[in-house]
């Protein structure tokens, strides 16, 4: 019986909870400060690349994409672009994609990467950002 009083009263509090709505999709208007992050990153719409979906299951390889990040964010000295980059491994590869702010940043995750136990080989599909434009290197 308890559970259905909760049940009830979980339902009733959904229900008057002001803005909410079941019908509201990622396709519905959006208002206010509301942030829509369904949309592909514009670098992975050719889906050309590794993308985080590719990333492997495997202990080993979450480990390493988990210390890779490690690596890369416990450097101060890199940008929120290149603390922010997408980290994909498989069988001991990894991937690096999204923005940097120069070639400089580039290469410095890339050695980053290459440093810890365990990769194989980095293939570096940093992208660097100059200004608005991002340039493809």
């Amino acid at each position: 019986m308890r559970i259905w009083t909760a049940a009830a009263v979980l339902a009733a509090a959904i229900a008057v909870v002001p803005g909410y709505s079941y019908s509201q999709t990622k396709d519905s208007p959006k208002t206010g400060t509301e942030v829509d992050n369904t949309r592909t990153n514009k670098a992975d719409r050719s889906n050309t690349g590794q993308t985080p979906q590719g990333q492997s299951g495997t202990e080993a390889d979450r480990k390493l994409a988990a210390a890779v990040r490690k690596a890369i964010v416990g450097d101060k000295s890199l940008s929120s672009y290149a603390h922010n980059v997408k980290v994909v491994t498989h069988d001991g590869v990894v991937t690096l994609r999204g923005p940097v702010r120069s070639e400089d940043e580039k290469s410095k995750v890339a050695q980053l990467a290459q440093k810890v136990s365990g990769v194989s080989k980095v293939d570096n599909q940093l992208l660097v950002k100059s200004g608005k434009k991002i340039l493809k290197g």
